[in-house]
């Protein structure tokens, strides 16, 4: 258990917090601390002030929709075969039922193609495409993934297809050079936003064809009408699932809508799968979409196939909910086991070497493909130490990387260009392919790269707190102000308040294998106050008199009670 390093902001002097009127001055250091710095902004960051372009706005129009639009009509007219091809991750998977959704209610001859993780890889691949040509589809629309698959779409567009490319991600150095290509990242889109999630896009693109085939068409040969904010659910789950900034006012009051649509059980799949997740409906937010809906979906294309979560958000029939939320339930199960055991088996390796190594490198033959990077990621938090899990093949070998701040893995990565087939990402996440020959050298070499850039630095995780607070001062008031912040997540994180020099009255253990820490503080002429610090259990056993403690506030609800308790993110002793 590694101590943190907290950053606490600077205080808010009075005449600043003055200008937040109506506010607490917890709520007005919270925003400041965010980048809110005018209180005009803040408040409008609070109301959600803000009415996101339309679709075919000229002066902040997403490029490629007129033309998407134009070739997606005339399709539709013509019952020419439409795919739309998706990715594996949460993002891709509702990004992909969104738009099939959206053209079936407009009358399409329309098909969903997700990719297999281990059979075909990430992104748009040639096979495929060309396997869909020799089908007789017509038309492929992509969602969330096809911004880098230049050779692919050239491909693809020889074998017969038109394409039209819909992504978030970043642009590489060419653009497909496909019928459509709808990415509010390339440089001469006008639309104002271009943090939006692979889902958030489609959802443009889906608001521009129902507004203009609704307008146009008259007949719709029985088919019940698709509103814009049946989609919103979709939207909320791909952009929390996906961290798409919550900082971005689109992207907050899409996740907004889209939680109110959640929260009123219009979609049976979800419905299901709320219930195995044992979410309580009504009371969705995004935490639940982070933690409870988002892993599920995601365990589909980790250990299986993504159909499963596609057929789960389409499904209209209870039953058929049912079995098929239970199947990503045990999937996710089966992930959780599987990251679990890799990540034993690693820290065996490193407690071996007394875990003294600048960088975490393990392999393994049975370390599955869609596990290897959440593996990675744990790592790299456990240990606070750059890491990288590798799955073993026959001849080359696959892997993720996930690191610390201090070090920048695909810089690292670069550096090492000769010894790899490819490779890409971030630059604290990224991936590569490697040929089983050069594993060792490229070991010996990542391993020196770390050593050298972080030797002599301080290798600490940090702990961002927002302000100081008497604890005599928490109530359900304050709690209740916080919440306008909601939705939290990436980008707009939840309040990490601060206090100081508390008096522990009762401290134990509980949870499985007595990893969380329970504690009783005391408050002069108040009742003891509950705190629950997940994963701080070692704790316990040296547990000083008096702490300081940096938490979330937070209402626990239990046998009916309600009480306010601290979600401890980390205690040190008093001074």
């Amino acid at each position: 258990m590694l101590p943190k390093h907290w950053i606490i902001a600077p205080t808010l002097p009075s005449d600043m917090l003055h200008n937040y009127r109506g506010m607490s001055p917890v709520l007005a250091q919270v925003l400041h601390n965010r980048g809110l710095t005018n209180p005009l902004k803040a408040r409008e960051f609070l109301n959600s002030d803000y009415s996101p372009p339309d679709s075919f706005d000229k002066k902040a129009r997403m490029k490629g929709i007129n033309e998407a639009v134009t070739r997606i009509r005339q399709a539709i007219r013509s019952h020419e075969p439409i795919t739309v091809y998706g990715d594996f991750d949460a993002d891709g998977v509702t990004s992909t039922a969104l738009m099939v959704e959206t053209l079936r209610s407009l009358g399409a001859d329309v098909e969903p193609y997700i990719p297999h993780r281990v059979d075909e890889g990430y992104g748009v691949n040639t096979e495929a495409l060309q396997k869909l040509a020799a089908a007789g589809k017509k038309l492929v629309i992509t969602v969330d993934c096809g911004i880098r698959s230049v050779e692919e779409i050239k491909e693809g567009k020889a074998a017969g297809l038109d394409i039209i490319v819909t992504d978030h991600h970043s642009i590489g150095p060419e653009i497909p050079d496909a019928l459509a290509v709808i990415n509010p990242k390339q440089e001469d889109c006008d639309y104002p936003e271009d943090m939006l999630a692979g889902v958030g896009v489609a959802y443009k693109l889906a608001e521009a064809l129902l507004k203009v085939t609704q307008a146009n068409d008259s007949k719709r040969n029985g088919r019940p009408k698709l509103h814009l904010e049946d989609l919103l659910d979709l939207v909320a789950i791909g952009t929390v699932a996906d961290l798409a900034p919550l900082n971005s006012l689109e992207n907050r009051i899409l996740v907004q809508q889209g939680l109110k649509v959640i929260n009123e059980g219009r979609r049976t799949g979800l419905q299901a799968l709320l219930k195995v997740a044992g979410a309580e409906p009504g009371k969705v937010n995004a935490m639940t979409i982070g933690f409870a809906l988002g892993p599920r979906i995601n365990a589909a294309g980790r250990l299986d196939s993504a159909m499963i979560a596609y057929d789960l958000l389409t499904a209209t029939s209870t039953e058929e909910a049912e079995i098929l939320a239970q199947q990503l339930h045990e999937l996710n199960t089966q992930r959780q086991e599987l990251t679990r055991s890799a990540q034993e088996l690693v820290r065996d390796q490193i407690e071996a070497t007394d875990g003294s190594v600048p960088l975490i490198f393990a392999s393994d033959p049975d370390f599955q493909p869609g596990i290897v990077g959440l593996v990675a990621g744990r790592l790299a938090e456990e240990y606070f130490r750059p890491a990288v899990v590798m799955e073993e093949g026959l001849i080359e070998s696959r892997a993720s990387c996930r690191s610390i701040p201090q070090f920048d893995i695909t810089h690292a990565l670069d550096q090492c260009a000769d010894l790899l087939i490819r490779h890409g990402g971030h630059a604290q996440a990224a991936g590569f392919s490697v040929l089983n020959e050069n594993v060792t050298q490229l070991r010996e070499k990542l391993t020196w790269l770390a050593r050298e850039t972080l030797e002599g630095q301080d290798l600490r995780p940090s702990l961002d707190v927002d302000v100081e607070v008497d604890i005599h001062t928490l109530n359900e008031d304050l709690l209740l102000e916080l919440s306008k912040l909601e939705p939290t997540g990436h980008s707009n994180p939840t309040p990490v308040l601060m206090s100081n020099n508390l008096r522990v009255l009762e401290c134990r253990t509980v949870g499985k294998e007595d990893k969380h820490l329970k504690l009783k503080l005391a408050r002069a002429g108040q009742p003891p106050l509950d705190a629950i610090g997940f994963g701080l259990g070692e704790w316990a056993a040296k547990m000083p008199e008096r702490i300081d403690a940096a938490y979330y506030l937070e209402i626990n609800e239990w046998n009916g009670h309600r009480n306010l308790q601290l979600n401890l993110q980390d205690i040190r002793p008093s001074e």
